[in-house]
Protein backbone atom coordinates (compact mmCIF):
# COMPACT_ATOMS: atom_id res chain seq x y z
CA UNK A 1 0.00 0.00 0.00
CA UNK A 2 1.30 3.36 -0.80
CA UNK A 3 1.67 5.48 2.46
CA UNK A 4 3.39 8.58 1.22
CA UNK A 5 1.74 11.91 2.71
CA UNK A 6 2.54 15.47 1.83
CA UNK A 7 4.06 17.93 3.87
CA UNK A 8 4.74 21.93 3.56
CA UNK A 9 8.08 23.14 2.98
CA UNK A 10 8.48 26.47 4.17
CA UNK A 11 11.58 27.81 2.46
CA UNK A 12 9.17 29.70 0.45
CA UNK A 13 7.50 31.96 3.11
CA UNK A 14 10.74 32.83 4.21
CA UNK A 15 12.61 34.10 0.94
CA UNK A 16 12.60 34.71 -2.61
CA UNK A 17 12.06 31.37 -4.83
CA UNK A 18 10.90 29.17 -7.54
CA UNK A 19 11.58 29.34 -11.09
CA UNK A 20 9.64 32.65 -11.17
CA UNK A 21 11.61 34.02 -7.94
CA UNK A 22 8.68 34.71 -6.12
CA UNK A 23 8.95 36.66 -3.29
CA UNK A 24 7.62 35.24 0.32
CA UNK A 25 4.26 36.83 1.83
CA UNK A 26 3.75 39.14 4.65
CA UNK A 27 3.91 37.73 7.52
CA UNK A 28 -0.06 37.50 8.28
CA UNK A 29 -0.37 35.34 5.06
CA UNK A 30 2.58 33.27 5.86
CA UNK A 31 1.17 32.08 9.42
CA UNK A 32 -2.48 31.83 7.28
CA UNK A 33 -0.80 29.38 5.09
CA UNK A 34 0.58 27.03 8.34
CA UNK A 35 -2.94 27.31 9.55
CA UNK A 36 -4.29 26.35 6.42
CA UNK A 37 -2.22 23.55 6.12
CA UNK A 38 -3.65 22.24 9.32
CA UNK A 39 -6.77 22.46 8.80
CA UNK A 40 -6.92 20.33 5.58
CA UNK A 41 -4.34 17.53 7.19
CA UNK A 42 -0.73 18.57 6.57
CA UNK A 43 0.89 17.41 9.63
CA UNK A 44 4.44 17.35 8.47
CA UNK A 45 6.19 21.37 8.44
CA UNK A 46 10.18 21.58 6.85
CA UNK A 47 12.10 24.69 7.63
CA UNK A 48 15.66 25.67 7.86
CA UNK A 49 17.75 28.64 9.04
CA UNK A 50 19.05 29.27 5.78
CA UNK A 51 14.75 30.17 5.04
CA UNK A 52 15.22 33.66 6.54
CA UNK A 53 12.41 34.15 8.86
CA UNK A 54 10.90 30.78 8.07
CA UNK A 55 11.78 29.31 11.03
CA UNK A 56 11.04 32.22 13.02
CA UNK A 57 7.02 32.27 11.80
CA UNK A 58 6.19 28.56 12.47
CA UNK A 59 7.28 28.58 15.83
CA UNK A 60 4.95 31.68 15.95
CA UNK A 61 2.66 29.51 14.77
CA UNK A 62 3.40 27.01 17.17
CA UNK A 63 3.20 29.15 20.08
CA UNK A 64 0.16 30.14 19.26
CA UNK A 65 -2.22 26.89 18.21
CA UNK A 66 -1.46 24.76 20.76
CA UNK A 67 -3.04 22.04 18.82
CA UNK A 68 -0.72 22.62 15.70
CA UNK A 69 2.42 22.33 17.80
CA UNK A 70 0.67 19.21 19.28
CA UNK A 71 -0.46 17.40 15.97
CA UNK A 72 2.22 17.88 14.08
CA UNK A 73 6.10 16.85 13.21
CA UNK A 74 8.77 19.42 12.73
CA UNK A 75 11.85 19.32 10.87
CA UNK A 76 14.52 21.98 10.54
CA UNK A 77 18.08 21.70 9.85
CA UNK A 78 21.56 22.74 10.52
CA UNK A 79 24.58 23.65 8.07
CA UNK A 80 23.53 26.40 6.25
CA UNK A 81 22.51 29.33 8.15
CA UNK A 82 21.39 32.92 7.14
CA UNK A 83 22.78 36.11 6.99
CA UNK A 84 19.82 39.22 7.89
CA UNK A 85 22.21 41.99 7.04
CA UNK A 86 23.68 40.39 3.43
CA UNK A 87 20.51 38.65 3.02
CA UNK A 88 22.23 35.69 1.96
CA UNK A 89 22.93 32.27 3.18
CA UNK A 90 26.24 31.10 4.45
CA UNK A 91 27.35 27.14 4.71
CA UNK A 92 29.45 25.95 7.38
CA UNK A 93 29.84 22.42 9.36
CA UNK A 94 31.64 23.55 12.30
CA UNK A 95 30.78 22.15 15.74
CA UNK A 96 30.21 25.63 16.97
CA UNK A 97 28.24 26.97 13.95
CA UNK A 98 26.30 23.36 13.94
CA UNK A 99 25.21 24.41 18.02
CA UNK A 100 24.73 27.33 17.66
CA UNK A 101 22.19 27.30 14.72
CA UNK A 102 20.62 24.40 16.36
CA UNK A 103 20.08 26.13 19.66
CA UNK A 104 18.66 28.90 17.71
CA UNK A 105 16.48 26.66 15.95
CA UNK A 106 15.10 24.73 19.27
CA UNK A 107 14.51 28.66 20.59
CA UNK A 108 12.53 29.50 17.89
CA UNK A 109 10.45 26.35 16.55
CA UNK A 110 9.98 25.07 20.82
CA UNK A 111 10.66 21.34 19.67
CA UNK A 112 12.04 19.52 16.67
CA UNK A 113 10.97 16.39 16.13
CA UNK A 114 13.15 15.36 12.86
CA UNK A 115 16.83 17.51 13.00
CA UNK A 116 18.53 17.33 9.26
CA UNK A 117 21.63 18.13 8.25
CA UNK A 118 22.15 20.54 5.27
CA UNK A 119 24.23 20.76 2.26
CA UNK A 120 25.62 17.65 3.76
CA UNK A 121 28.13 15.63 1.39
CA UNK A 122 29.88 12.44 1.89
CA UNK A 123 32.16 13.68 4.45
CA UNK A 124 30.33 15.76 6.56
CA UNK A 125 27.40 13.10 7.18
CA UNK A 126 30.17 11.27 9.73
CA UNK A 127 32.13 13.79 11.02
CA UNK A 128 32.57 14.26 14.19
CA UNK A 129 31.24 17.76 14.47
CA UNK A 130 28.04 16.61 13.38
CA UNK A 131 27.43 13.39 15.42
CA UNK A 132 28.43 15.38 18.17
CA UNK A 133 26.19 18.21 17.86
CA UNK A 134 23.50 14.93 16.91
CA UNK A 135 24.25 13.85 20.29
CA UNK A 136 23.56 17.17 22.03
CA UNK A 137 20.01 17.97 20.22
CA UNK A 138 19.27 14.18 21.39
CA UNK A 139 19.70 15.13 24.58
CA UNK A 140 17.46 18.27 24.42
CA UNK A 141 14.48 16.06 22.71
CA UNK A 142 15.33 15.33 19.49
CA UNK A 143 14.52 11.70 18.19
CA UNK A 144 14.82 11.22 14.50
CA UNK A 145 17.73 12.92 12.82
CA UNK A 146 18.16 13.34 8.13
CA UNK A 147 20.31 14.85 5.74
CA UNK A 148 19.43 16.92 2.79
CA UNK A 149 21.47 14.91 -0.25
CA UNK A 150 22.03 15.99 -3.37
CA UNK A 151 23.94 12.80 -4.31
CA UNK A 152 23.87 8.77 -4.26
CA UNK A 153 27.38 8.50 -2.44
CA UNK A 154 26.47 10.90 -0.12
CA UNK A 155 23.33 8.83 0.53
CA UNK A 156 24.69 5.26 0.54
CA UNK A 157 27.59 7.07 3.44
CA UNK A 158 24.76 8.04 5.23
CA UNK A 159 22.95 5.02 5.08
CA UNK A 160 25.73 2.96 5.98
CA UNK A 161 26.68 4.89 8.78
CA UNK A 162 23.01 4.05 10.45
CA UNK A 163 22.79 7.74 12.06
CA UNK A 164 19.62 8.76 9.66
CA UNK A 165 16.22 8.20 9.87
CA UNK A 166 15.87 10.55 6.79
CA UNK A 167 17.13 11.79 3.80
CA UNK A 168 15.63 14.68 1.56
CA UNK A 169 16.78 15.30 -1.56
CA UNK A 170 14.81 16.33 -5.19
CA UNK A 171 13.07 14.00 -7.46
CA UNK A 172 10.30 14.33 -10.23
CA UNK A 173 9.50 13.61 -13.62
CA UNK A 174 12.28 16.35 -14.68
CA UNK A 175 15.00 15.44 -12.54
CA UNK A 176 15.29 11.31 -11.48
CA UNK A 177 19.32 11.56 -11.27
CA UNK A 178 18.39 10.12 -7.44
CA UNK A 179 16.19 7.08 -7.84
CA UNK A 180 18.23 4.72 -7.22
CA UNK A 181 18.35 6.52 -3.89
CA UNK A 182 14.81 6.77 -3.35
CA UNK A 183 14.16 2.78 -4.89
CA UNK A 184 16.76 1.64 -2.38
CA UNK A 185 14.91 3.61 0.74
CA UNK A 186 11.48 1.38 -0.14
CA UNK A 187 13.47 -1.73 1.31
CA UNK A 188 15.13 0.50 3.99
CA UNK A 189 13.83 1.83 7.85
CA UNK A 190 15.28 5.04 6.40
CA UNK A 191 12.32 7.31 5.19
CA UNK A 192 12.89 9.74 1.92
CA UNK A 193 11.36 13.29 1.87
CA UNK A 194 11.18 14.28 -1.42
CA UNK A 195 11.40 18.10 -2.23
CA UNK A 196 10.71 19.88 -5.84
CA UNK A 197 8.44 17.41 -6.65
CA UNK A 198 6.85 20.02 -9.17
CA UNK A 199 10.16 21.35 -10.71
CA UNK A 200 10.16 24.16 -8.74
CA UNK A 201 6.88 24.87 -10.19
CA UNK A 202 7.18 24.55 -13.88
CA UNK A 203 5.42 21.07 -13.58
CA UNK A 204 2.77 22.84 -12.05
CA UNK A 205 2.29 25.02 -15.42
CA UNK A 206 -1.05 24.54 -17.41
CA UNK A 207 -3.87 22.10 -16.63
CA UNK A 208 -4.53 20.32 -13.11
CA UNK A 209 -3.88 17.53 -15.08
CA UNK A 210 -0.26 18.73 -14.82
CA UNK A 211 -0.26 19.06 -11.35
CA UNK A 212 -1.74 15.49 -10.69
CA UNK A 213 0.09 13.68 -13.46
CA UNK A 214 3.64 15.54 -11.54
CA UNK A 215 2.48 14.25 -7.80
CA UNK A 216 1.63 10.85 -9.63
CA UNK A 217 4.88 10.35 -11.17
CA UNK A 218 6.63 10.94 -7.81
CA UNK A 219 4.12 8.48 -5.73
CA UNK A 220 4.21 6.01 -8.27
CA UNK A 221 7.59 5.26 -7.25
CA UNK A 222 7.25 5.16 -3.37
CA UNK A 223 5.94 2.99 -0.96
CA UNK A 224 6.10 5.61 1.84
CA UNK A 225 7.95 8.81 2.88
CA UNK A 226 6.77 12.47 2.53
CA UNK A 227 6.65 14.64 -0.18
CA UNK A 228 6.99 18.19 0.25
CA UNK A 229 4.64 21.05 -1.47
CA UNK A 230 6.84 24.05 -1.40
CA UNK A 231 4.54 26.56 -2.05
CA UNK A 232 3.55 30.30 -0.52
CA UNK A 233 0.16 30.96 -1.80
CA UNK A 234 -2.70 29.53 -0.06
CA UNK A 235 -4.53 28.64 -3.62
CA UNK A 236 -1.93 26.97 -4.77
CA UNK A 237 -1.50 25.30 -1.88
CA UNK A 238 -5.11 23.79 -1.88
CA UNK A 239 -4.71 22.98 -5.67
CA UNK A 240 -1.57 20.91 -4.28
CA UNK A 241 -3.27 18.89 -1.74
CA UNK A 242 -6.42 18.47 -4.25
CA UNK A 243 -3.76 16.90 -6.85
CA UNK A 244 -2.20 14.82 -4.21
CA UNK A 245 -5.10 12.99 -3.39
CA UNK A 246 -6.43 12.44 -6.74
CA UNK A 247 -2.62 11.46 -7.58
CA UNK A 248 -3.45 8.29 -4.84
CA UNK A 249 -2.39 5.68 -6.59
Amino acid sequence: MNSCVLGLGLLSIGRTWGIDNVAPPDERDARELIETASEHGIRFFDTAPAYARSEAILGQVLKSCPQIFASSSIATKMGEHWDDVAGTSWVSHSRDDLYRSFENSLRLLGRIDILQLHKANAQNVVSDDVLAVFEVARANGVKHFGASVSDSETAKVALRSDHYDFLQFPFNAQNIALLDVLETLQDEAVKPIINRPLGMGSLARGSDGALIDAFRFVRGHMKTGIVLTGTSRKAHLLENIAAFERARL
